[in-house]
C-alpha cells in the first residue's frame, strides 16, 4: 500500500513536467484548436519534440497554410491545389477543414519556435538568425534549446548571439536566481544596441532585487556610452563620405580658381555634364551589351573627362579669354553659361530624373567594427583618393604639371621662359571641367540625375577652395574632409540647415583671419 502511494505522488508530481514535454501527438492535438492558449502550447511542444516535420507544420501555420478537421483533430498542409497529411506528409483528402487561428501571440511564438528548429542548422547564418528570434521572443520554454546549442556552437559570433539569448530568457524566468540574473545582465551588456538597453530598463524597473536593479542600471550606461560613442564614429565615417564628394566637386575648381583666378560659375554644370554622360552609357550598354553593364562606371569615366573637358575648353577660348583681369565680368558670364547649359539639357533630356544604376560591387554593405558601411560609399571615398593622387601626379610629375606650376607662381616669367600661357590656360580649365565630369560620374551613384544636379555643389565647391587655400591641392583635400566631418558631427545637435550655417558663420569668420585660407599658396590670383 505505501508502495502505491509512493507512485502515485511521484506520478503527481512528474505530471507538469509531462505537460511541458508534450509528445508529438498530443502537440498536434492541441494545434487543431480554437484556444489560442491550447495552439501556443502545441507550438512549443512540437518545437521541443524533435519530431521531424516539426519545420514543415510550424512554417504551414505561420504562411497560413495549415488546416484541421473539427471532428478528429488531424491537421493537414495545404500545397497548392493539394493537401498532405500534416504528420505524415502523405497526400490526403479531407472535406469540412477549418484554418488553425493565429494572432499577434501566436506569431510570436511561431517565431521564437521556428528558431528553435534552426539553432541547429550547419549555416552558421541560419543559427545566427534563430538565436536573434528565440532573443526577441524570450521564451523560457526554448532555454533547453539554447542552452544545447551554446554548448555545441563554435562559431564566436554565433556564441554570442546565443548567450545573449539564453539571458534574456533567463530573465523573463521570474524563478531565475539572483546570481544567474546578474550575470545574465552582463551577457545583455555584451551584446551593447538598443535592444539589450530596452532589456535592461525594463530589469532596472520592474526586478525585485536591488541588487540586480543596480546591476541593470550600470548596464544601461555603458552601453548608453558605448552607443555614443559608436554613433559619432559612425557620423565620422558619413563626414569622410560626404568629405570625399566635396572634395570630387571642389578639386577641379582648385584648379582653374588657383591657375587661372576665374571665377566659374558653371563648374557645377559640369558635374551635371558629367552624370548624364554615366546615363548615355548605361542607356547605350543596356540596349546593345548588357553583359558589360558592370563596366559601365568604369567606361564612363573618360568619356565623362572627354565630354567635360571638351565644353570647358569651348567655354575658355569662347568666353573667357576675352575677359582675364575682368573677375566680376566672368562670374556673371560663367553664371549666364550655367543657366545656358541646364536649359539645354532640360531641353534635350527633359527636366525629370534619370536613372543610374550602380554595379553589382557598388551594392550591400559591411560591418567594421560596429559600424556600417555601404559599398558604394567606400568605392566613392577610394575613387575621390585615387583622382586626388592622380592630379597631383599630374601636376607634381608632367611636363604639362611644371608649366601650369610657372604660370600660377608667375605668368610673365613663364611667358618669358617660352611656355605658352593661353595654351596652359585652355588646357588647365579643360583639365579642371574633365575632373568636374568624373565628380559626375561618382555622384551619378548617389544623387539625383537631373539639371539641376550641379547647383547643389558648386557653393560648397567655393567654400571648399576658399578655406583650403585657392590652388592648394592638399588644402582642399584637408578642407573638404574637415567640412565633411564638421558637417556630420554638427547635423544630429543643430539639424542639417543650421549645421550649414554654422559652418558658412565659421569660414567667414575664418578668412577675416586666414584670407588665403589654411594653405596659402603663392600665385597669379593673389598677386592681382
Amino acid at each position: 500500500m505505501i508502495r502505491i502511494l509512493i507512485f502515485l505522488v511521484l506520478l503527481g508530481l512528474s505530471a507538469p513536467v509531462l505537460a511541458q514535454d508534450a509528445p508529438p501527438a498530443d502537440a498536434y492535438t492541441r494545434l487543431a484548436s480554437d484556444s489560442y492558449g491550447d495552439i501556443e502550447a502545441g507550438i512549443a511542444g512540437l518545437a521541443a519534440s524533435g519530431d521531424p516535420r516539426a519545420g514543415a507544420v510550424l512554417g504551414a501555420l505561420a504562411e497560413g497554410r495549415l488546416l484541421y478537421r473539427p471532428a478528429d483533430k488531424t491537421l493537414f498542409i495545404k500545397q497548392g491545389n493539394d493537401l498532405v497529411d500534416a504528420r505524415t506528409g502523405r497526400p490526403a483528402q479531407a472535406d469540412g477543414l477549418k484554418p488553425v487561428r493565429a494572432n499577434n501571440k501566436i506569431r510570436r511564438a511561431l517565431e521564437a519556435a521556428q528558431g528553435q528548429l534552426n539553432l541547429t542548422s550547419p549555416d552558421p547564418a541560419k543559427r545566427r538568425e534563430a538565436a536573434e528570434a528565440v532573443f526577441k521572443a524570450r521564451d523560457p520554454v526554448g532555454l533547453p534549446a539554447v542552452e544545447r546549442a551554446l554548448t555545441a556552437e563554435s562559431h564566436p559570433d554565433v556564441m554570442r548571439v546565443l548567450a545573449a539569448a539564453r539571458a534574456a530568457v533567463l530573465l523573463a524566468r521570474p524563478e531565475t536566481p539572483e546570481n544567474e540574473r546578474i550575470a545574465a545582465l552582463a551577457a545583455i551588456q555584451a551584446r551593447g544596441d538598443g535592444d539589450a538597453i530596452a532589456i535592461l530598463r525594463n530589469v532596472a524597473a520592474s526586478d525585485p532585487s536591488e541588487t540586480v536593479k543596480a546591476a541593470a542600471t550600470r548596464g544601461i550606461q555603458a552601453v548608453e556610452t558605448r552607443l555614443a560613442v559608436a554613433a559619432a564614429a559612425q557620423n565620422v565615417w558619413y563626414g569622410i563620405s560626404l568629405g570625399s564628394v566635396l572634395l570630387l566637386a571642389a578639386i577641379g575648381l582648385a584648379i582653374t580658381f588657383g591657375v587661372m583666378g576665374i571665377i566659374n560659375m558653371a563648374h557645377g554644370e559640369m558635374v551635371m555634364l558629367g552624370a548624364y554622360t554615366t546615363y548615355l552609357v548605361q542607356d547605350a550598354i543596356r540596349a546593345h551589351a548588357p553583359g558589360l553593364f558592370d563596366w559601365s562606371l568604369a567606361i564612363s569615366i573618360p568619356c565623362a573627362f572627354l565630354v567635360a573637358g571638351a565644353v570647358g575648353v569651348a567655354i575658355e577660348r569662347g568666353i573667357i579669354r576675352f575677359l582675364y583681369g575682368r573677375p566680376l565680368e566672368t562670374l556673371l558670364a560663367t553664371f549666364g553659361v550655367s543657366l545656358i547649359l541646364q536649359q539645354s539639357v532640360r531641353s534635350i533630356f527633359g527636366p525629370t530624373n534619370r536613372e543610374v544604376g550602380s554595379p553589382g560591387f557598388m551594392s550591400g554593405a559591411f560591418d567594421v567594427a560596429g559600424l556600417s558601411i555601404t559599398w558604394g560609399r567606400m568605392w566613392i571615398v577610394l575613387f575621390a583618393l585615387g583622382v586626388f593622387l592622380g592630379l597631383l601626379f599630374v601636376l607634381r610629375k608632367t611636363s604639362f604639371g611644371l608649366k601650369t606650376r610657372a604660370v600660377t607662381q608667375n605668368r610673365r616669367m613663364a611667358a618669358a621662359m617660352g611656355i605658352r600661357t593661353p595654351w596652359v590656360d585652355a588646357m588647365t580649365f579643360g583639365l579642371g571641367s574633365g575632373i568636374a565630369g568624373i565628380a559626375g560620374v561618382a555622384l551619378s551613384q548617389i544623387d539625383n540625375v537631373s539639371p539641376n544636379l550641379g547647383q547643389g555643389y558648386i557653393i560648397d565647391s567655393f567654400l571648399v577652395v576658399v578655406f583650403g587655400g585657392v590652388g592648394n591641392l592638399w588644402g582642399t583635400l584637408v578642407a573638404a574632409l574637415t567640412l565633411g566631418v564638421a558637417n556630420k558631427l554638427f547635423e544630429p545637435y543643430f539639424g542639417a540647415v543650421l549645421a550649414k550655417i554654422a559652418l558658412l558663420v565659421f569660414i567667414i569668420l575664418f578668412i577675416q583671419k586666414r584670407p588665403r585660407g589654411l594653405f596659402a599658396l603663392k600665385g597669379r590670383a593673389v598677386e592681382s
